[in-house]
């Protein structure tokens, strides 16, 4: 398979999984409990995917030190949102915060090499405390729930290393149109988050 086809299907194929899961991946539902209950919880819904899909395509996408930049910034703030959330510290609109990161981190890869990095980083470390708050709400006050928690970090990082992946995948191909595609994926992805806040 061609750099090329493989860039197209990665891209493709996180869009159309990421459309056929329920819409949120949070507040009760599924098991809380347990490593393996973390790990797959995040991929349970479409919002929390396609949000760190988003930030590791932002990171490809600005490229240089924003390859770690963006996505650990996201990750550091996740954790603090996490353990808010099961300080059980009361935070407002949440699950908005969630949809709408769908569609500024979205809209970001949409926009291409024009965001600034500071402007990268700041937002995904906001929505990443909106993100870690709904799920530490629903982690377990026991070890399980710690272990609940180390898989949820882990699986937010292998997706924010799957958006690294097909964003430097579609970037290859950047005399052949592969910047387009970079943006076309950036707004199929907050186009789908716009459609869960009108559903």
């Amino acid at each position: 398979m061609s750099v090329r086809r493989f860039a197209v299907a990665a891209a493709s194929g996180a869009v159309v999984l990421a459309a056929a899961m329920p819409a949120l991946a949070h507040v009760g539902i599924g098991p809380t409990s347990g490593f393996d209950a973390g790990l797959a919880h995040p991929m349970s819904g479409a919002d929390h995917a396609l949000a760190m899909v988003a930030v590791g395509m932002i990171g490809a996408t600005l490229g240089g030190r924003a390859l770690w930049a963006v996505p650990l910034s996201f990750v550091s703030c996740m954790i603090v949102g996490g353990i808010l959330g099961m300080l059980q510290m009361p935070m407002p609109l949440v699950e908005a915060g969630i949809l709408a990161s769908v569609v500024v981190l979205g809209g970001m890869v949409a926009l291409g090499r024009s965001v600034p990095l500071v402007v990268a980083c700041g937002a995904a470390a906001l929505f990443a405390l909106f993100h870690g708050h709904a799920h530490g709400t629903e982690m377990p006050e026991t070890a399980s729930g710690l272990s609940y928690g180390a898989g949820f970090v882990l699986a937010t990082v292998l997706m924010h290393a799957f958006g690294i992946v097909a964003g430097l995948g579609i970037g290859r191909l950047a005399s052949r149109g592969g910047a387009m595609m970079n943006r076309l994926a950036g707004g199929a992805i907050a186009a789908l988050g716009l459609v869960m806040i009108a559903g």
